[in-house]
């Protein structure tokens, strides 16, 4: 990853490839941001105005590039588009410094050095700006020769920044230091999260992930329990074991466990790890199979959530539970009407094979809900039909408490990940009524999200606060990179969970 230090040097006098300054979106034109200050004096003040004549407006994610102006030891100027500009004394919204400086950091490929010269009124600035460039940065090459000859895997030939140096940060101050120590963690175990989600399911089966998850365990002293086939059916895990009895790879759930000393609260990560989806017997019809790798984000972004509050010694404890499967079809693989009894005792009727997310997260929620956490937060890539409702970008929210989805939307909104609250209509719950079962996988078609939710529902522990996010949209990006977000995997929701941890050790969740 990209390296990263602070620096109170002048941008005139720093030795780098390229200085990076915000430009904003100004009544008459384009502004220069705050931090620039030096770099405009060197144009004489006419900075704006240069900018203005090559075509910048200073939108968010626009990216120009001029020669540096004379007496500088950087060659290049860079000036990333920060969006409207604020009103008097207010500051820049954070997700704007993050997506600029991941705008920036992506269009720097190739670079040994960069300075970013970005507003930083303060250390939560330093922070957003470091946790953009950080992501922006992202490149999964594992796969091309090319980066193995040192010529990176960007679409363009060339690797990811190198380093990067926060001009206007203070090397020194614990403040800043913490938020850069914050941005470093949650970045790193992000961008872990993403390559889990680009790794092609032959290299990535249910045994892959569970032996990833026990190193990063080891390496940072988190408590794990791998579950395999045998310990799965002497436990009665109907539901990982049925999605997973059409593949030759078999499933695990893995218990992801980190402890403070300091916790006076718990909280519970349940995420859907399909490692592929073909759909089981009731297959997937063409074109819909191609990126059904990325099934197991659910599981990826709890399992970097879990790393990440170990790596930051957050005050509350958090166990993370990955429900890892493949769902293939064969011989042996579940049918549409099989009845599945599931680990909670209650039985289900399969309907349709390729809502099978649903019934290992059913599994995995019994299995939580046993320790009694404070608060139980599941992860999936659930449904198409929140895509449906809510586009490419933002997932949804869905709880059996309103006041937990508020506080746990409010906490996506710090982050800067697009969600939003969904209801739980008790009338679509009829939909789900078995003649043979319990209740069956599937319901009403319209509002398909949310009858998913309610499915979930039913295998949350009496009494026990829940929440469900639905990131299928936002999971894996199809189209091209944009602000921080690179094409494939994009670690969606791991700084939403983050973020309720530290919420949740400081008391204020609600």
């Amino acid at each position: 990853m990209t390296a990263l230090t602070l620096s109170t040097a002048a941008a005139p006098g720093l030795r780098a490839d390229a200085i990076v300054i915000g430009v904003a979106k100004g009544a008459g034109g384009p502004a220069v941001a705050p931090g620039a200050e030096a770099v405009d004096k060197a144009y004489d003040g006419r900075l704006a105005g240069v900018l203005e004549t090559l075509g910048a407006s200073g939108a968010e994610g626009e990216v120009t590039k001029l020669p540096a102006p004379a007496g500088f030891k950087a060659p290049v100027v860079v000036a990333v588009g920060l969006g409207a500009e604020p009103e008097k004394d207010a500051g820049f919204d954070p997700e704007s410094l993050r997506r600029a400086a991941g705008a920036a950091a992506r269009a720097l490929a190739g670079a040994k050095k960069a300075a970013f010269a970005l507003p930083l009124d303060e250390a939560a600035d330093a922070g957003v700006v470091a946790e953009g460039l950080l992501l922006g940065a992202y490149s999964f090459d594992a796969y091309k020769e090319s980066a193995k000859e040192g010529r990176g895997a960007k679409g363009n030939g060339k690797a990811p920044l190198a380093e990067a140096v926060l001009l206007g940060g203070k090397p020194r101050d614990k403040a800043y230091k913490a938020a850069i120590e914050r941005a470093v963690a949650v970045a790193e175990e992000l961008n872990r999260a993403r390559d889990l989600v680009n790794t092609p399911p032959n290299d990535l089966n249910p045994e892959a992930f569970a032996a990833v998850a026990q190193a990063a365990a080891k390496e940072h002293g988190i408590k794990v329990q791998v579950l395999d086939e045998k310990a799965l059916t002497k436990g009665g895990y109907g539901g990982i074991l049925g999605v997973g009895a059409g593949s030759a790879s078999g499933p695990r759930l893995v218990k992801l466990s980190y402890t403070s000393p300091k916790a006076k609260k718990s909280l519970a990560f349940v995420g859907k790890g399909i490692t592929y989806d073909s759909g089981g017997i009731s297959l997937k019809p063409a074109g819909h199979n191609e990126t059904m790798k990325c099934d197991m984000a659910g599981a990826a972004a709890v399992f970097a959530a879990v790393v990440a509050a170990a790596r930051l010694g957050l005050e509350v404890n958090v166990t993370g539970w990955l429900a890892l499967a493949e769902n293939m079809p064969s011989g042996s693989a579940t049918r549409p009407g099989d009845v599945l009894r599931m680990y909670s005792g209650k039985t289900v009727e399969v309907l349709n094979t390729d809502a099978e997310g649903r019934l290992v997260l059913a599994d995995a929620l019994w299995a939580a809900s046993q320790d009694k956490p404070d608060a139980i937060i599941d992860v999936a890539t659930l449904t198409g039909a929140m895509m449906l409702a809510l586009g490419s970008r933002t997932y949804g929210i869905m709880a059996n408490d309103d006041a937990f989805r508020s506080a746990v939307h409010e906490a996506a909104e710090e982050s800067g990940e697009p969600a939003w609250p969904m209801p739980l209509p008790e009338h679509l719950r009829k939909g789900m009524d078995s003649p043979t079962a319990d209740i069956a996988n599937m319901g009403e078609r319209m509002g398909g999200g949310l009858v998913a939710g309610l499915f979930l529902r039913e295998f949350v522990g009496e009494g026990i606060t829940w929440a469900h996010l639905d990131i299928a949209g936002p999971a894996f990006n199809e189209g091209g990179p944009f602000g921080y977000t690179p094409k494939g995997g994009t670690g969606t929701a791991v700084r939403t969970l983050v973020r309720v941890a530290e919420r949740v050790a400081l008391g204020d969740l609600g």
